[in-house]
Formats: C-alpha cells, structure tokens, sequence
C-alpha cells in the first residue's frame, strides 16, 4: 500500500485549473500547520479551468517531496490521450496550456507515472482514494491491484500508453476497469458501468458499495452535480469549484481526517463529520459549448 507517514493529510476534490483556490487552500494549511501537511488530490486537477500548469507543479512539488499523492482523474486521461495523439483538443478543454508548453513531453511523462489508486490507513481504518468510483465488488486488495496493472500499462512507455488507452472499454478488461475508475457515476441495469447521472438513487455506484459492508473507506471525486457525500465509509469531495455560476456556487473542499480526533472516539470514516474546509470559487468559469 502507499501512504504518506507522518504528516496530516488534506484529502482535496476536484480543482480542474481553478489555481487561486488550491492556492489559497494551501496557504490556509500552511497558516494552520506549516510545513507539516500532506496534499491528497482525487485527480482531475487540470481542465475546464483558467489556469492548469499552476496545480500541477504545486503538486509535483509536494510529491516529489514526499508529502503528495495525485491520482488521476478522466481529465488527465484525456490530457495524456490528447498528447499522445489520440484525438484532439475539443471546444470545452482548456488544457492547451500544458500542451502546447515546450515541455509538454516532460509532463506526459510524469502524469503517465501517476497512480490510478493511492491507500493507506488514517487512524488504523485503511482506506483507498479514487477518482470517481470502485467496483462494488471489489475487496481493497482487488481494487489496488486493479490499479497497479492499469498503472503499469500507463508507465512502461508512451507506446504502450498509446496503445492501452486506445482500446474500446469493451476489449479488454483493464481498459475498462481505467473507465470505471475515472468516469463511473451510476451502475446499468445490465450489471455494467456508467458515466451518466444514475436514474434514482438506487443506481448510485456508491449505493451498492454501501450494501456490500466494506470494511475499508473511500475518498473520491468526479461528481460535481451530486456535491459534498460524507456517508459511513465514504467521503465524495467534488463541490465544483469550476462550475461556479452555473445555477449553483462552486466550492473546492478539501477533508481533514486527522485534524482533531472525533469526539465520540469512533473511526476517521464514521458519521457524521465536520472536518472539511471549503474555498468558494472566485468567479465564473465554464461555460460548456
């Protein structure tokens, strides 16, 4: 399992280019804790937002200084997709700043070395965090396995990046296994996987999580329309933040498990909690064409 030691950890949603916010959420931190803080980011830290190189090297940073963990989301999957060749830029990504820099090759690279699945235990309770979702089904085990083999495809070469991520979902399980946790909201009635709004909540893919009694806990992102989920075992970060004024106030939250102990004594993913911080968005971003 990977983890960060000996640091509080910030689990943070979404930021999608909204580079004051994480700025000014991380200054917070600083102000609170100083240097003795750890970033856990639920990916999609780049897209839709003004300005996407900002998070990035703020989180290299904290990485490569042992006191990060990144995983990606689907808009570093269609960041590397796109760098790679696979389509092109469309009318609603603003990732072009990172891709048209002189070294847009360097950060392909690093982004190809990024976990899919990041775990470790917070107060004895292990736990994994994710973009979007896990397979019900899945043990923590199996779902961090399932992570290390969509990894090594994704790190051994940018070939063999090219070539994975070109796949249909349908022509090998990995790849699918890739899109169910970066893009999953809703489970089909089929027994597949879907990226659209579930039709009630019966259909949520965390809904059958719940019924599945995990022992583990999971922090995820990608849900902006669904907000803040604070459930036993499972906290969904995504408050969006980059779609602020578009008929709601966007946020970007971040959780602080280890920032106090909770008064009844009972475990990091018990319920309820209050241990968020959140930034409102400074102003509108997005607007989809």
């Amino acid at each position: 399992m990977t983890g960060t030691i000996g640091h509080p950890r910030l689990f943070v949603g979404d930021v999608q280019g909204c580079a004051d916010e994480f700025d000014e959420l991380i200054a917070r931190a600083e102000r609170r804790f100083g240097d003795d803080f750890a970033l856990w980011l639920v990916g999609d830290l780049v897209n839709r937002g003004p300005d996407n190189r900002r998070p990035l090297e703020r989180i290299r940073e904290f990485v490569e200084a042992g006191r990060g963990e990144f995983v990606l989301g689907n808009h570093e999957i269609s960041l590397l997709s796109i760098g790679l060749g696979l389509r092109d830029l469309g009318p609603n990504d603003t990732i072009g700043d990172v891709l048209s820099a002189p070294d847009a090759a360097g950060w392909l690279d690093w982004l190809r070395q990024r976990p899919l699945v990041a775990s470790g235990h917070l107060e004895g309770q292990a736990f994994a965090m994710v973009h979007a979702a896990a397979d019900p089904g899945w043990t923590l085990a199996e779902l961090v396995g399932m992570g290390q083999k969509i990894s090594a495809r994704l790190s051994r070469s940018a070939e063999s990046a090219r070539r994975f991520l070109g796949l249909a979902l349908e022509a090998d399980p990995l790849r699918d296994a890739l899109g169910r946790i970066t893009r999953c909201r809703s489970l089909t009635r089929e027994g597949g996987w879907s990226s659209e709004e579930p039709e009630s909540p019966a259909w949520a893919w965390h809904a059958e999580w719940l019924r599945r009694g995990h022992d583990y806990g999971l922090v995820y992102g990608h849900w902006a329309r669904q907000g803040l989920h604070v459930a036993r075992g499972l906290r969904g970060l995504d408050t969006g933040c980059v779609h602020h004024g578009r008929g709601r106030d966007g946020f970007l939250t971040a959780w602080l498990p280890e920032s106090m102990p909770r008064p009844d004594g009972g475990r990091p993913f018990d319920v309820p909690d209050d241990r968020f911080w959140q930034v409102r968005a400074r102003r509108k971003y997005y607007e989809p064409v």
